[in-house]
């Protein structure tokens, strides 16, 4: 579970610095008491903690803006929130009977726990503080089986994504790529996708296939969500577009430039 939906204080801020992004800079302590429903005073000790931090800066006159660090943490939980909201969507939306993996044996009646592995619903006979649900028939270990009457929601973690950009054919293409780079980048067990003709063939250089040609950016959006790190080998000129989908999707990711000029070596 996101951790702002854990902390009152951190969900406070969240919110303090929502009204001041909305509303800067005519926007003072009163307005954001009325408008979260808490006392002007607590307001105060949170304005004096996020100045404090850079969060927020303040022109004297009780008016007060958002900073940039103010606004890099409000999208970095975003992106969290929005992994669990979706979550939470999936697991409402199912919620009747939900399709899982079987992890053992199991048996029509029996409380199993449930479980994120490698992207997918895993049902277990090991509970502990697992969340449970009720096998609807019998499975055996790997095959599907129907849970009902779940409760709690699993936590997880958005899975990463790792941009590598490759010289476009105007560039070099991957004749002007750092092979070496892209070969100690793909020894990480991810899922690949290759953008663009200069990329399939730079890995086709150091031998590797990408597991994904077509509607990349659609299954690393899918994979991430899932939990799963993925890792898009992509031609330099394609980059703008893939980077504008995915942040449109609150998604974090790490670039390279893997041009032999780059001074990422």
């Amino acid at each position: 579970m996101a951790q702002l939906l854990r902390n009152k204080s951190l969900a406070t801020k969240f919110q303090i610095l929502v009204q001041v992004a909305t509303n800067q800079p005519n926007i003072q302590q009163k307005d954001i008491a009325r408008k979260l429903d808490i006392t002007p005073q607590a307001v105060s000790e949170y304005i004096k903690e996020m100045i404090k931090d850079g969060s927020l800066t303040s022109d004297g006159r009780s008016k007060y803006r958002i900073t940039t660090k103010g606004v890099n943490w409000v999208l970095k939980e975003l992106t969290k929130l929005r992994g669990y909201l979706i979550f939470v969507q999936r697991a409402i939306t199912n919620i009747t009977v939900s399709a899982a993996v079987a992890d053992h044996d199991l048996f029509q009646g029996q409380v199993v726990g449930l479980t994120m592995k490698d992207g997918l619903l895993f049902a277990t006979d090991a509970l502990g503080k697992a969340v449970k649900g009720v096998a609807v028939f019998n499975a055996k270990k790997g095959e599907e089986v129907g849970v009902s009457n779940i409760q709690g929601i699993i936590d997880f973690e958005i899975g990463r994504i790792t941009v590598l950009g490759i010289p476009s054919i105007q560039r070099g293409s991957s004749r002007n790529a750092n092979l070496a780079r892209l070969k100690k980048e793909l020894s990480k067990k991810e899922l690949i996708g290759a953008i663009g003709i200069e990329a399939l063939i730079a890995l086709r250089r150091i031998d590797i296939e990408p597991h994904y040609f077509y509607g990349v950016t659609g299954a690393a959006i899918e994979a991430a969500h899932s939990g799963l790190s993925f890792l898009i080998v992509c031609s330099d000129d394609a980059i703008p577009d893939l980077l504008k989908r995915l942040e449109e999707e609150n998604l974090n990711y790490r670039l390279l430039d893997l041009s032999k000029d780059s001074n990422l070596g």
